[in-house]
C-alpha cells in the first residue's frame, strides 16, 4: 500500500525548484479521493494544500486504515454489502476515510458497496456528520446519537454488523462495543482502548484483602501502579473474553495515529473454522485471572456469551 513516506516526491515547476502545489497532492493521495472530504477533516487545507502538519494527518489516516482494509476485503469476498459500525464515532473521522477509500461506489464499481452506522452521544456531532455526508453524497452512512448499549437493541441497526471499531473509547466503553460486537456476531473487531479506570477502582477497594491473599497483589500496592497495572489487567482481561468468545486476537501499536501511550490496537476476528479446545481454554483462563485477582465482581463484565459452531464459523 502506498503511502505518504513511499510516495514518489512531485517534479520540480519548472524554473522555481520548487513542487508544483498540484502535483504534490496527485501524488500523495489516493485516485478518487474526495478533495471536498480531505478540507473538511483538515487533512488538506482550504487551497488543496498540504503542510508538515497536513502530511501527517494523511499518514496517520493511511496507517489506520491498512489494518482496517484487508478485513473489508475479506468480508466483502462472501458478502458485496459489508457492514461497519463505529462506535464513539465523535466527528466520524475514521467512517468518512473509510467510506470514502473503501465503500464508495465510485471507486469499487459496485451498485451496491455496504453501509457504515456512526454511533456517537453527542447529537451537534452527529447533526454536523449528517449534514456532510448529505453534502458529499455518502447515501450509505448514517449517524446514530445513541449510547453502545442502546445500539445493541435498536431497530435503526441491522441484526449482524460484519466489523465493529472503537478508537479510544473511554473505560467501559470499550467494553460495551465488545458486547456489541458479540451480540451482532461481528466478524471483526477492531479496538483502541483508553482511560480503564473500573478495574484499578475494583483493586484500590481490596488492596488489603489481596495483599493477605496473594504476593501478586505488591503489583498494585501502590496508587500508581494500581491505575497502571489496572489499565494493563483490562486489556488482558478483554482479550481473554474475546478468545473465549471464539475469537482470533492481536494486539499491536497503533503507532503514529494518537501521540500518547494509549495507542494499543486490539484486532479480533473469527476464524472460518471455530476452535472449541481454545475456546473452552481461554474461558478458564479469563475466570482463573478474575478470582486469582480478587475481581469477582466484574465476572458479568467479562461474562462470556455461549458461541454455537453456526454462530462462530465464517461464512466461505
Amino acid at each position: 500500500m502506498q503511502t505518504p513516506s513511499t510516495a514518489r516526491a512531485a517534479k520540480p515547476s519548472k524554473g522555481t525548484g520548487k513542487p508544483a502545489p498540484a502535483a504534490q497532492v496527485i501524488e500523495e493521495l489516493r485516485p478518487g479521493q474526495s478533495i471536498e472530504l480531505l478540507k473538511e477533516l483538515h487533512i488538506l487545507t482550504r487551497e488543496g494544500k498540504l503542510n508538515q502538519d497536513t502530511r501527517r494527518k494523511l499518514k496517520q489516516v493511511y496507517h489506520l486504515y491498512q489494518f482496517i482494509e484487508p478485513l473489508l476485503n475479506e468480508v466483502s469476498a462472501s458478502n458485496p454489502a459489508p457492514t461497519l459500525a463505529d462506535h464513539g464515532a465523535g466527528k466520524s473521522y475514521l467512517g468518512f476515510i473509510l467510506y470514502d477509500l473503501f465503500f464508495n461506489v465510485a471507486h469499487q464499481g459496485r451498485k451496491d458497496a455496504g453501509h457504515i452506522y456512526g454511533i456517537e452521544t453527542r447529537a451537534e456531532l452527529v447533526d454536523k456528520s449528517r449534514a456532510l455526508a448529505a453534502r458529499l453524497g455518502f447515501e450509505r452512512m448514517s449517524f446514530l446519537n445513541l449510547k453502545v448499549v442502546e445500539a445493541t437493541t435498536s431497530a435503526d441497526l441491522p441484526e449482524r454488523i460484519d466489523i465493529v471499531t472503537a478508537l479510544h473509547a473511554c473505560d467501559t466503553a470499550t467494553d460495551d462495543a465488545i458486547a456489541f460486537g458479540l451480540a451482532k456476531h461481528a466478524r471483526h473487531m477492531v479496538l483502541v482502548p483508553c482511560c480503564q479506570a473500573e478495574v484499578a477502582g475494583v483493586l484500590k477497594k481490596s488492596r488489603a484483602l489481596n495483599l493477605a491473599k496473594t504476593p501478586l497483589a505488591e503489583l498494585w500496592r501502590h496508587p500508581l501502579h494500581t491505575r497502571e497495572f489496572g489499565s494493563q489487567i483490562t486489556n488482558v482481561l478483554r482479550c481473554l473474553q474475546l478468545e473465549a468468545n471464539g475469537y482470533q486476537v492481536t494486539v499491536t501499536e497503533l503507532v503514529g495515529w494518537e501521540h500518547s501511550m494509549k495507542n494499543e490496537l486490539i484486532l479480533a476476528s473469527l476464524p472460518a473454522t471455530p476452535h472449541a479446545g481454545k475456546t473452552r481454554a481461554a474461558q478458564a483462563r479469563l475466570q482463573e485471572v478474575l478470582q486469582t485477582l480478587g475481581l469477582d465482581e466484574l465476572t458479568t463484565r467479562f461474562a462470556v456469551t455461549p458461541v454455537t459452531p453456526s454462530d462462530a464459523a465464517v461464512p466461505a
